[in-house]
């Protein structure tokens, strides 16, 4: 799909990575519906693009935010792409997790998404071209300890990818998964940077995130994922997953370590 004159919704738009990625696609020509919860930081956004674009101030994880993202679109003439990006994440151990965040992950993740994507498909359908972004992560095919609940929405975000790609794949739409690596944004606590580097893990720019995204959809592959060793990793986690289980195990203590840190500054 070329993204010049193409309606784009993006949710998490201005967030760290949103941010970046809506730069990026206003520099292609597309038009954009800027999805997110504080119209100040939306304003700004839209402040610092080129071309025309709309905010939608809207909570994507609850029903009221959904209609009134598809009442946008919809009063936009349509969209020929919807980029799922809104997420969040809690480093901790499982068990030290409250039913509340555990709750809002896998809402905001996965749950949220999904829903805005049913709603959104008979508006798709409409388009002669039309796509469907979600973006993933590496830990959407390696469960990590300290990230059990994110893992456990990213792996549901790559499944359900999955089968959607092959319900639409009859119709104009389709569904693609990015799989970014470690990111450099707000969302990472400085537990969560300082683990990085403790274990060596390379951590990527928003910018490379949103050139990622844009090449996948450009370049109508089905999916991406990105970084190296870490693409390895996920294909050694699916066809030997003792190998990549005994190597995690071994980093246990050093987790804990980090995850014991940020429960004490909390």
């Amino acid at each position: 799909m070329k993204l010049q004159n193409k309606t784009v919704l993006l949710t998490g738009a201005s967030g760290g990575i949103g941010r970046t990625v809506a730069k990026t696609l206003a520099r292609q020509g597309a038009h954009l519906l800027l999805v997110g919860r504080r119209t100040d930081s939306l304003n700004t956004l839209l402040e610092e693009l080129p071309g025309q674009h709309r905010a939608i101030t809207a909570d994507i994880s609850s029903d009221e935010g959904r209609q009134l993202i598809a009442t946008h679109c919809q009063e936009s003439g349509g969209i020929n792409l919807l980029i799922n990006l809104a997420g969040t994440l809690d480093f901790s151990f499982f068990e030290y997790q409250s039913d509340a965040t555990i709750e809002q992950i896998i809402t905001t993740n996965l749950l949220s998404p999904m829903l805005l994507t049913r709603r959104l498909i008979p508006l798709l359908k409409t388009r002669e071209e039309a796509a469907i972004i979600n973006v993933g992560s590496t830990f959407g095919s390696i469960g990590h300890p300290g990230f059990a609940s994110y893992c456990a929405s990213k792996f549901g975000l790559r499944g359900f990818s999955e089968a959607l790609c092959r319900e639409l794949a009859d119709t104009p739409i389709k569904v693609f998964y990015l799989a970014p690596r470690a990111t450099d944004t707000s969302l990472n606590s400085t537990a969560v940077n300082d683990l990085n580097q403790a274990l060596g893990n390379k951590t990527d720019s928003p910018q490379r995130v949103a050139d990622a995204l844009v090449e996948l959809v450009t370049s109508n592959r089905q999916q991406h994922y990105m970084g190296w060793p870490e693409k390895l990793f996920v294909r050694i986690n699916a066809l030997f997953p003792g190998i990549v289980h005994s190597a995690l195990v071994k980093k246990i203590p050093v987790i804990r370590k980090y995850t014991e840190h940020q429960l004490e500054t909390k």
